[in-house]
């Protein structure tokens, strides 16, 4: 198996896609860092995955913050020697119009989605970059390639996240360390529920169509075999989706158009 005994760093474990992508690289053989800011949700995690601590490494971890990040990296080292593979999977989503939104919530969504993510990759690369190997996952979004109402700052990080990371692959490519773009579209998760408010408080409601997406499980699968297929860039959601990313490319008129009819969620 690609993955077995494999070290695989993932942030944003404790749920969703992050907890997905936890069985999946479990199940495959590998050996887990696990990060989100709750440990008790990560023990829950890690006894999902029947992994034992000698091939499970908790690290809780707030990306608002990554003042200890290299402290952090180097706890991992000690314990497992490398780092195989980095997911960028921890985040914040937002549910506010830009007009009501105080700059603060932007810098925030901003600083955990963005900087947080590159403070991370940064430090692992100098791992990588010794080991001359590497795989780093980055999870945008279907917002990092089309903008949508509430998602302002949201979609701006996202954005951004694809100018990096595009960036590094030809950067770090000589070091043979491979970037994988994930985009997901509507997975069903509490991303909608824990979104981020004008206010600052959460969201607190889950959204229709996030309720009907695919299964983490599902998306975490698609995207062990684009790692395994040495992918770049993937989408993974419904056929709906990647049809109206289509439009924007190609008649983003029509897109506008379309999209301006669609019910704010």
């Amino acid at each position: 198996m690609l993955f077995k005994d494999k070290i695989v760093w993932i942030t944003g474990a404790s749920s969703g896609i992050g907890e997905g992508l936890a069985v999946a690289f479990a199940g495959e053989g590998a050996k887990l860092v696990l990060s989100a800011r709750q440990k008790d949700e990560l023990l829950r995690v890690q006894r999902r995955c029947g992994l034992n601590d000698d091939r499970c490494l908790l690290l809780p971890f707030d990306l608002a913050d990554t003042k200890n990040v290299n402290q952090l990296r180097d706890e991992v080292m000690q314990k497992f020697g490398r780092i195989d593979i980095l997911v960028n999977n921890g985040g914040i989503g937002q549910r506010s119009y830009a007009l009501d939104t105080p700059i603060d919530i932007d810098r925030r969504i901003m600083e955990v989605n963005f900087f947080g993510t590159i403070a991370l990759t940064k430090s692992v690369l100098m791992v990588m970059h010794k080991q001359n190997s590497g795989q780093i996952v980055a999870m945008s979004s279907v917002s990092g390639k089309v903008g949508f109402y509430l998602r302002s700052a949201y979609s701006a990080s996202k954005h951004a996240l694809h100018g990096f990371f595009d960036s590094l692959r030809m950067e770090v490519y000589k070091y043979n360390i491979g970037v994988l773009i994930v985009c997901p579209g509507r997975i069903r998760t509490n991303i909608s529920i824990n979104a981020v408010t004008e206010k600052g408080s959460k969201h607190g409601k889950m959204d229709e169509a996030q309720d009907k997406g695919l299964s983490p499980e599902e998306c975490a699968k698609q995207i062990l075999h684009a790692l395994e297929a040495g992918r770049e860039e993937i989408y993974v959601g419904q056929p709906r989706e990647k049809q109206a990313l289509l439009m924007k490319r190609f008649f983003p008129s029509l897109f506008s158009k379309i999209a301006r009819r669609q019910k704010p969620e």
